[in-house]
């Protein structure tokens, strides 16, 4: 039983860090983020199972995360209110062509990132774009103006 609270525990850390870090970063690892996750995935893993190699420990541990990750889309899915903390929102960073600046800082994005994925969707100019949208997974939606 102490597995699987401290997968709760865990579960639950790891879901706070990954909403405290923000959606840029995660929709743009680079390889040291990478390694860093493998790096935090052994540390939690070992938090959780205390060095306990058993087949009914990882039984345990793993059938825990994947119940609470379970959970969280199902509570996402039934409880629409809470869905905003559990997953985000998506939020405006140009409209009618203006850059919205302080949404920019808020998820710490720079112009330069914004106008280079404008430019992987084929957009020239930030006053080409009707809307932009950083959206939850941390990708950016473009509509162009008309």
């Amino acid at each position: 039983m102490d597995i699987v609270v401290r997968a709760i525990v865990a579960f639950a850390f790891v879901f706070l860090l990954t909403r405290v870090v923000g959606r840029r970063e995660l929709s743009s690892l680079e390889p040291f983020d990478l390694i860093m996750i493998v790096v935090i995935g052994d540390l939690v893993q070992q938090g959780i199972t205390q060095s306990d190699m058993s087949g009914v420990g990882i039984v345990l541990a793993a059938g825990t995360i994947a119940l609470m990750t379970v959970l969280v889309a199902y509570v996402s899915f039934r409880f629409g209110r809470l869905r905003p903390i559990l997953e985000g929102e998506p939020i405006v960073i140009v409209q009618e062509g203006e850059v919205l600046s302080g949404n920019l800082r808020r998820e710490r994005l720079t112009v330069e990132e914004l106008t280079a994925q404008a430019r992987l969707q084929q957009i020239g100019s930030i006053d080409e774009i009707q809307w932009a949208v950083l959206e939850t997974s941390g990708t950016i939606s473009f509509v162009k103006k008309q």
